[in-house]
């Protein structure tokens, strides 16, 4: 009953917000539009959008199907790429999602080796997710996850591809500045600065500042890596972040890593790819790049 052009019918007059507009971006007729969709209201006995004037809203059933089609209908376009790539070999989109804010650099050097490699292969990096990393990956929303904190789970392996130190930035004005490493106490009265992620997903809080149940004397979040560091250079606050990305900033800004706690904060990045997809030729190339990276991790 439910066809896919019906999904992809609601889809379009919610984004051109009118059935003129859709009409003409599925390149049907304004009629064989309307009329696929009152059939479907008839099979189904319901109604699924009512005209106010020129204007569509999606009835409470309208909007469910709505829902549904922005789940499917990206993983059957996805699934009819991938197959494209299959058949051609050499051309096709590698989709890559990141839940690692500071690791984009290190994205950047690895992108730029694969698309030399790969001149027929497009790349599209992702860092917001409707539902999660995780969930974009196993809807084939994306082809790779690359993330500090994988989810160990059927169908998806993870691989490590470089070991890094989690650290305190500080400004070389701070106090904290000539400490060999700092204790969860010494934060107690300054602003720490992070991203926009749940702090119990946040190093410095999980593995550090909660267990000995120290809390910042402020936290804010910040999306820009450089205006972070920019804030932090200024004496406004301390952040956490790896040692390898605070030894590149320090060469311009006034800034230095200081280790957290005696034992200090090791941790891995890892990429994670389906395990249908583990032989796929251009997963593997990144996987390979993203290997020989290592030397940004030192």
């Amino acid at each position: 009953m439910i066809e896919r052009i019906h999904l992809s019918i609601l889809r379009e007059v919610e984004r051109k917000g009118s059935l003129t507009s859709a009409a003409k971006a599925l390149c049907l007729t304004q009629s064989a539009l309307s009329h696929a969709i009152k059939k479907l209201e008839y099979q189904l006995g319901l109604s699924l959008w009512e005209k106010h004037g020129r204007n569509i809203r999606l009835t409470q059933a309208g909007n469910h199907l709505l829902f549904v089609a922005n789940r499917l209908l990206p993983q059957l376009e996805r699934t009819e790429q991938v197959l494209a790539q299959f058949a051609s070999g050499d051309k096709g989109e590698l989709l890559i999602g990141m839940e690692c804010h500071p690791c984009y650099q290190w994205m950047l050097q690895v992108v730029e080796v694969f698309l030399k490699q790969w001149p027929g292969v497009d790349i599209d990096v992702k860092q917001k997710f409707q539902f999660g990393g995780m969930a974009a990956l196993f809807s084939h929303d994306i082809d790779i996850l690359v993330t500090p904190d994988p989810l160990f789970k059927k169908g998806v392996t993870f691989v490590p591809v470089f070991d890094y130190e989690q650290v305190l930035v500080v400004s070389t004005y701070c106090d904290l500045a000539s400490k060999v490493y700092i204790e969860p106490e010494d934060l107690i009265e300054y602003t720490l600065f992070s991203y926009p992620v749940e702090t119990e997903r946040l190093d410095i809080f999980a593995q550090f500042l909660v267990p000995a149940q120290c809390q910042p004397k402020h936290h804010k979040k910040m999306e820009s890596t450089d205006i972070m560091l920019q804030m932090v250079a200024a004496n406004r606050g301390v952040a956490a972040m790896p040692r390898w990305l605070i030894d590149e900033y320090a060469q311009h800004l006034s800034i230095k890593p200081v280790q957290l706690g005696e034992q200090g904060i090791a941790k891995k990045i890892y990429v994670g790819i389906r395990d249908g997809e583990l032989s796929n030729r251009h997963t593997q190339a990144f996987l390979a790049i993203a290997k020989g990276e290592n030397t940004l991790a030192d």
